[in-house]
């Protein structure tokens, strides 16, 4: 078959299309966002028919991929970590609900947040859930589970979770192609309430999803994702999960006497486990994310076991691992503090020069300095970067949407003026509905959509809202009158700070618009 050098988010896209993919459901999320867009420029995916337009938020694309598995299709929703509590709602409960056509669930972790808010290790929603996980140590892994997993999910009638990191999934490697898989043809549940959780069929349901709690543990017995290597040195044993795996094969010249549990895919392996924690007289687990192994090894055995790994401190709470960290965790030889040259240091982000959002900040901090008491809420995009010099023209960045409602909110406590900054993608992912609870309290909020027509931070995917903000808001129920437009240029700035200042004055819901093209997307709109 034929060999590819990917990245392991190009892995996983192969791999679904490969495994018969129906349908991709997503919302650009780094680093989960290049499986989608593999996936659409994709010459296969489009002979095929397979679905690959981006969703409005992750709530509505886990919802449709549910839709396509209950038609008996095979679908995929990929987020990052962050994006799953959005569409947590939908995903906890498709585990009760189970699938008819296989369906993964897609989360990358973003450990060290190199683009993100937290750190979350999206095992423990999966753990939540109660379904099955998988999480890949390298590209290879990373297609064969996903080729795999559809035919996984229908055996086990679950969705499956698919997790995997930064590093992993922005990193190449080769892949080997499996034969390609035809498409499921169209059937329906052959329990025609399945789907439908009223509390009498959820019920049933869930006693169901715990019943298959036995299988979901077979299955990762079994699995070949998993396993156990012998060693003569039993006074410590190591396991080792997805990509943290190959950080401790880094170091295998060295350590290769010791018993090697990899895991891979879960429930944990339980045999696995209490064979090699029989064994030896330590643990040493080595994991990316949160210390969610650690903590239910407590509870396997009743030997008196010393257990190490993040939570005692052998290997750090927080961040990325890396093979020097787990050397380091052995006992073993390392490299540290590695000489990184001045040209390649860390350097903050900042707005592309001409960014239609450096002209509307430069307004903005103009006209805000007159009321010192005001206050700007952000939100997630390029925007956010308002926060760094030369801005510094905003106070809050909670998640996707928080701007308008946490304006709202500080308003309710008296705060006046009440800034909201917010993008044009953000605004339509889950801004709609608290500027409805500002419009229907009539709250004295100025919302500034920063509409560059694009989804620009994560590369330019295209914005549901294209077109359609003004419509929106007056449809919730803005005065027309106070939807404000005008074209961020430093020529306009007169216009744009005379605009700020009126809406701000104004008591009730006003929203700006402040609209220009994304550079970045117009450059390639000419190429």
């Amino acid at each position: 078959m034929q060999k590819l050098l990917l990245l392991a988010d190009e892995a996983i896209a192969l791999g679904a299309l490969d495994g018969g993919l129906s349908g991709v459901y997503a919302y650009p999320g780094t680093p989960s966002t290049e499986i989608t867009e593999y996936i659409q420029q994709s010459k296969e995916a489009s002979e095929k028919n397979v679905h690959c337009k981006w969703s409005t938020n992750e709530k509505t694309a886990m919802e449709a991929a549910v839709g396509m598995s209950f038609v008996g299709k095979r679908a995929m929703v990929c987020m990052k970590h962050v994006g799953l509590n959005v569409a947590a709602d939908p995903f906890m409960n498709s585990a009760v609900t189970g699938v008819n056509g296989g369906l993964i669930v897609l989360s990358a972790d973003d450990p060290s947040m190199h683009s993100s808010q937290n750190e979350q290790d999206s095992r423990y929603y999966g753990q939540f859930a109660q379904i099955p996980i998988l999480e890949p140590s390298n590209q290879q892994e990373a297609y064969d589970m996903a080729y795999e997993g559809f035919e996984l999910s229908e055996r086990l009638g679950r969705p499956i979770m698919l997790r995997i990191t930064t590093r992993l999934a922005h990193s190449r490697s080769g892949v080997e192609r499996r034969p390609v898989k035809a498409q499921n043809e169209l059937s329906y549940p052959k329990d025609p309430k399945q789907f439908i959780l009223l509390p009498a069929i959820a019920r049933r349901r869930y006693s169901d999803l715990l019943t298959s709690q036995s299988l979901f543990q077979e299955s990762s017995e079994k699995s070949k994702f998993n396993l156990l290597k012998e060693g003569s040195n039993k006074k410590t044993g190591i396991i080792a999960c997805g990509i943290a795996y190959n950080y401790l094969m880094e170091n295998i010249n060295i350590a290769a006497d010791y018993p090697i549990l990899k895991i891979c895919q879960y429930p944990l392996p339980r045999k696995q486990v209490e064979k090699i924690m029989s064994d030896c007289d330590s643990i040493l687990v080595i994991e990316e994310g949160y210390p969610l192994v650690e903590e239910s090894l407590k509870g396997f055995t009743g030997k008196a076991l010393n257990i190490h790994g993040r939570l005692d401190g052998t290997l750090p709470r927080q961040g990325e691992l890396n093979p020097d960290l787990v050397a380091k965790a052995l006992g073993l030889k390392y490299t540290s503090n590695v000489i990184i040259p001045a040209v390649v240091k860390m350097r903050p982000p900042s707005l592309c020069m001409g960014c239609g959002h450096r002209d509307m900040y430069e307004a903005l901090s103009v006209v805000i300095k007159e009321y010192p008491k005001g206050r700007i809420f952000g939100d997630i995009g390029c925007y956010t970067l308002g926060a760094l010099p030369p801005f510094g023209a905003v106070d809050s960045c909670l998640d996707m949407g928080a701007s308008i409602t946490m304006a709202k909110g500080a308003a309710d406590g008296g705060l006046q003026p009440a800034v909201a900054v917010i993008g044009d993608s953000t605004f339509t992912h889950s801004g709609i509905t608290g500027l409805l609870d500002a419009v229907n309290e009539k709250s004295s909020i100025t919302i500034i959509i920063s509409d560059n027509e694009t989804t620009a931070m994560t590369g330019g995917q295209d914005s549901a809202g294209t077109g359609k903000i003004e419509a929106i808001c007056m449809g919730i129920g803005v005065e027309k009158e106070h939807i404000r437009v005008f074209v961020p240029l430093k020529k306009n700035f007169e216009e744009m700070t005379k605009i700020i200042r009126e809406e701000i004055e104004y008591e009730g819901v006003s929203v700006i618009i402040p609209r220009r093209e994304c550079l970045q997307t117009l450059k390639r709109k000419k190429i």
